[in-house]
């Protein structure tokens, strides 16, 4: 029981097994242990578990949060009983932060046989759905899935098919793959993000970072067509940074007029050689 909910907790958290280690104040190898069943954590290492998930102790060993019931339940727990695995310890790990955006995030994911992450793909038939289903791992389940080797293998990553021509050269129908972005604080103004939200669905944007002066963002559209627009932050469900796209349509160059002009000179100039020969 302990080692499936550390695994999943850790993934709700969207914390590597490095990330993980350094908050518990452990080795990353004994966090592998852990969650494979190989080895038992000491009380104290438990106590600074729950403390991190905002969990009680006797929740962390005899509730399986991998279940859809309590999975939606630890979200509800962290949220009203922030001190409730608040237990006196000497230990000094940070205690879990609200993300920005005032509310807990819960992020549900797939693994692969070999417990790699799956990168699940949003097609544009199923963005509907997925804004009831982003955090049923029922619902992640039915999607295609695939994995992309050349990406980090820090963070979580999915993937979004786009519609619409806001975003050209970026086709409708292309595929971004996007990073998971836990704090929504750290995102730079100008980074092109797949944003889905209550309001607008899923969108491909370039987000602008207004949390701190307005508890907004302002999306903007490559294509100049498209006037930016603001989203209120309690709107917002996920934010999924651009890592990667995929695309069967290639991008046309655009020739200037002093291009088509070489060109124009460069024909008058063979003409002319064709004459003469």
């Amino acid at each position: 029981m302990i080692n499936t909910n550390l695994k999943f907790c850790r993934r709700e958290l969207a914390l590597t097994q490095a990330q993980m280690a350094d908050k518990l104040g452990i080795k990353r190898s004994l966090v592998g242990a852990y969650e494979e069943g190989r080895a038992e954590p000491r009380l104290a290492t438990l106590v600074n578990m729950a403390r991190l998930f905002g969990i009680t102790l006797d929740q962390l060993v005899t509730t399986d949060f991998s279940k859809r019931k309590n999975a939606k339940a630890i979200g509800a727990m962290r949220a009203q009983e922030p001190a409730a695995a608040g237990t006196d310890t000497d230990d000094d790990t940070d205690p879990p932060t609200t993300p920005a955006g005032g509310k807990l995030r819960i992020l549900a994911l797939t693994v692969d046989k070999d417990q790699n992450e799956n990168i699940e793909l949003v097609p544009q038939k199923a963005a509907a759905g997925y804004l009831n289903g982003y955090a049923d791992p029922e619902y992640l389940e039915v999607l295609p899935k695939f994995r992309l080797p050349m990406l980090s293998q820090t963070g979580t990553y999915r993937a979004f098919e786009i519609a619409g021509d806001s975003m050209l050269p970026i086709a409708s129908g292309t595929v971004i793959v996007g990073r998971y972005v836990e704090d929504w604080a750290t995102i730079k103004d100008g980074t092109p993000c797949i944003v889905v939200s209550s309001k607008e669905g899923i969108v491909f944007k370039r987000v602008f970072n207004k949390l701190r002066s307005g508890a907004m963002f302002v999306l903007h559209s490559d294509n100049p067509s498209f006037s930016p627009y603001d989203i209120n932050v309690d709107d917002v469900v996920e934010i999924w940074e651009a890592k990667s796209y995929i695309s069967s349509t290639f991008p046309i160059a655009e020739l200037s007029l002093e291009r088509v002009a070489s060109l124009v000179l460069d024909l008058q100039q063979q003409v002319a050689q064709l004459k003469k020969a």
